[in-house]
């Protein structure tokens, strides 16, 4: 049975001082599965800004017990404006992934842990004979998912070879493009993390995915949706922060990426066959403005992946715009300041979907 959709550890909206507020733009009506999930109330604001050094003992780490190799012969790199992209098929992804990226993909993994209680997916699957992670990037989901699963096989996709050597033996990894047809078959669960914002052709791969899962089986999509919210007015219309992420969007859009699709991907799941569809929406702050303590940790962690992530922005993101190096690194400054201030209580949802292929085990 699936796990009605789960709201954060809020209680009553903040009553904070006004600023500017910023207008929602319209958008269409709400899909059943989002409108049931999308009910969460405002995270309840700290009467006093947090401190990030509330944090310091906290590490990001995870229990992988590691025992066999992985190979791969596609090693290929690129390096531009002092940073690694991956050269497989035709380097089409934007953001690097050299050490830095990889690090705030771990530290990324570390978050969603605390924001789900520890929770790898919310599909309800039973007993598993093979999961495979789309996107896998470092392959920490993957290695989590294998140790937790001893018996069932675990194969994780990504176009970058940045996967560990040493795995558990359940665990393996395969170079390629999702959006080539998939050679798994049976799969018990398919899972994306951080993924369908940066396909060209989602469709597609939901097809594949359809094709690969057997009857019965389920898709998991667990997706930051690019766009800043704020329930109590604290967010001015020019925030900077507010304009770097509506830059991300336009950016994205020029290769052919929709960095806000999370929220609009019932029909999708829909149109390839998927049934029993499922929303969970969880509201992430952008700091340490939030009362309750785990949501404090999350926030800090999400702040510090947005700071890490902003200079890779004036490498191919940014450029694709057209905007100049000096455009680029103002733009940048004045979110990396804007950040700082706690009295502001940005947020992202965060979408949890999962849904189901017709037919039994």
């Amino acid at each position: 049975m699936a796990e009605p959709p789960t709201q954060s550890p809020a209680k009553s909206p903040a009553q904070s001082p006004a600023k500017s507020p910023t207008p929602e733009a319209p958008s269409p009506a709400p899909s059943p599965a989002l409108e049931q999930a999308s009910e969460n109330p405002a995270i309840e604001a700290a009467s006093e800004a947090g401190e990030e050094d509330e944090f310091l003992s906290e590490g990001y780490e995870t229990s992988s017990a590691l025992s066999t190799s992985a190979t791969s012969s596609i090693y290929a790199h690129t390096i531009e404006h002092g940073r690694r992209y991956q050269s497989f098929k035709n380097g089409r992804y934007p953001v690097p992934n050299d050490d830095m990226e990889q690090n705030r993909e771990d530290m990324k993994h570390a978050m969603m842990l605390e924001l789900t209680d520890g929770r790898l997916f919310y599909a309800p699957v039973e007993n598993p004979q093979l999961i495979v992670d789309i996107g896998t990037g470092t392959g920490i989901w993957a290695i989590d998912v294998g140790d937790q699963y001893p018996g069932a096989r675990v194969r994780g996709m990504d176009l970058s070879p940045i996967q560990p050597v040493w795995v558990p033996p359940n665990v393996e990894f395969l170079v390629d493009n999702c959006e080539n047809e998939w050679l798994m078959r049976d799969c018990d669960l398919a899972h994306f993390r951080y993924t369908i914002p940066v396909l060209k052709d989602v469709p597609k791969i939901l097809g594949n995915a359809y094709e690969s899962i057997k009857p019965g089986g389920w898709i998991e999509l667990q997706e930051l949706n690019s766009s800043l919210h704020c329930d109590d007015g604290t967010m001015p219309d020019d925030d900077p922060v507010k304009r770097m992420y509506e830059l991300i969007v336009e950016a994205f859009t020029k290769f052919g990426m929709d960095v806000v699709l999370p929220a609009k991907l019932e029909p999708l799941l829909r149109d390839a066959g998927f049934e029993n569809i499922q929303c969970i929406v969880k509201k992430v702050p952008i700091g340490v403005w939030a009362k309750d303590k785990t949501l404090r940790l999350i926030g800090l962690y999400q702040k510090t992946a947005v700071l890490d992530f902003m200079p890779a922005l004036a490498g191919r993101p940014f450029k694709a715009l057209g905007m100049s190096e000096a455009e680029s690194q103002v733009t940048l400054a004045l979110a990396r300041n804007a950040l700082g201030d706690s009295s502001v209580h940005r947020y992202f949802n965060y979408y949890f979907w999962y849904a189901q292929k017709p037919g039994s085990n």
